[in-house]
């Protein structure tokens, strides 16, 4: 693969990992319509094997290591769904994995790549460098480093999302006129945007973050790469990175048609209308893009079909009990 996937390699991967991943519904629901003002098709990642749609890279990122190089076992670095989805594609390929993850990361996320056999290194998110301490162990172990999205494979792993999506819509005899997706580091969402390209090439892909965390929506309106000031916060622990990478960057400001975000009690209450109307968990990061639909839709997407990322279910119990019940 180059520097940059192309949609043909989302393809192709897409078959490589039917094996390895659920293929994921694709819900409805005449409320959250009513609300938003569209026709939303819900794509359920949070119904994927560890809970989030990390497993789709991760897997196809470690299935490209040489078979001689895998006793050396893998390095990354996540808050936890990325952990995770390495941490069970490593097990599932018999090699040992290291997670390095912040202190703060929900205990639920730790628990699950603990349990799938990873070891787990918590740093400081304030004080430590999780890159510098994941360079460091993977030189140390000579182990092979897995990025949660800035790399071509996980890119193109991801991506599968995408193809399954513009499969499920077509068996529905319909299409999608926009799709919105969160957006952290940018590796699903441009990978499902290579994906529609080929498949859906009329479909406008729309990022969504938690309102001053937008990094993405502001690095589109300026057509350059926008870093977050230091030290801004959300409840949204799975896509809070500091800036689009490099290699997804590359791809979104050709692919991606704008961004939306929301305040964090909009995502919140957004928890609680998937749990009311559709009987589902969501993380607060998996819940943004219906967020975004539910209160910052795009004018031009009011009264069109459009598809939702529901991208991950790892939430802390206590805090979505919390969330739930306010």
């Amino acid at each position: 693969m180059s520097a940059l996937p192309t949609s043909q390699d989302v393809i192709e991967v897409s078959h490589r990992l039917e094996e390895h991943v659920v293929r994921t519904p694709v819900l409805r629901n005449d409320a959250l319509d009513a609300l938003a003002g569209a026709q939303l098709f819900l794509k359920c990642e949070n119904l994927q094997h560890t809970g989030s749609f990390k497993i789709r890279g991760a897997t196809n990122r470690l299935l490209q290591i040489a078979p001689e190089r895998r006793a050396a076992g893998v390095v990354a670095f996540s808050s936890g769904n990325h952990a995770q989805g390495v941490a069970r594609a490593a097990r599932l390929l018999d090699m040992p994995a290291l997670i390095v993850m912040p202190a703060d990361a929900p205990a639920i996320k730790v628990d699950g790549v603990r349990r799938d056999g990873a070891e787990v290194r918590l740093y400081d998110r304030e004080t430590e460098s999780r890159e510098d301490i994941a360079a460091e162990e993977a030189q140390k172990r000579g182990a092979t480093l897995v990025p949660s999205f800035d790399d071509p494979y996980i890119v193109a792993g991801q991506g599968s999302c995408g193809v399954e999506f513009a499969h499920q819509v077509r068996e529905l005899d319909t299409g999608l006129d926009h799709l919105i997706c969160c957006t952290g580091g940018g590796g699903l969402i441009n990978g499902i945007a290579l994906a529609f390209e080929a498949l859906s090439p009329d479909t406008a892909i729309w990022t969504a973050e938690p309102t001053g965390h937008d990094d993405w929506r502001q690095s589109l309106q300026a057509g350059d790469i926008k870093v977050n000031a230091p030290g801004t916060r959300s409840i949204c622990d799975a896509i809070l990175t500091p800036a689009p990478g490099l290699v997804t960057w590359a791809l979104g400001k050709r692919l991606l048609k704008g961004g939306c975000a929301v305040e964090d009690d909009r995502i919140e209450e957004t928890m609680r209308l998937a749990f009311r109307h559709l009987k589902l968990v969501l993380e607060p990061g998996g819940a943004a893009a219906l967020a975004c639909a539910l209160y910052d839709l795009p004018m031009e997407a009011r009264g069109k079909r459009v598809g939702i990322i529901l991208s991950g279910g790892n939430v802390d119990p206590d805090q979505f009990a919390r969330i739930i019940s306010a």
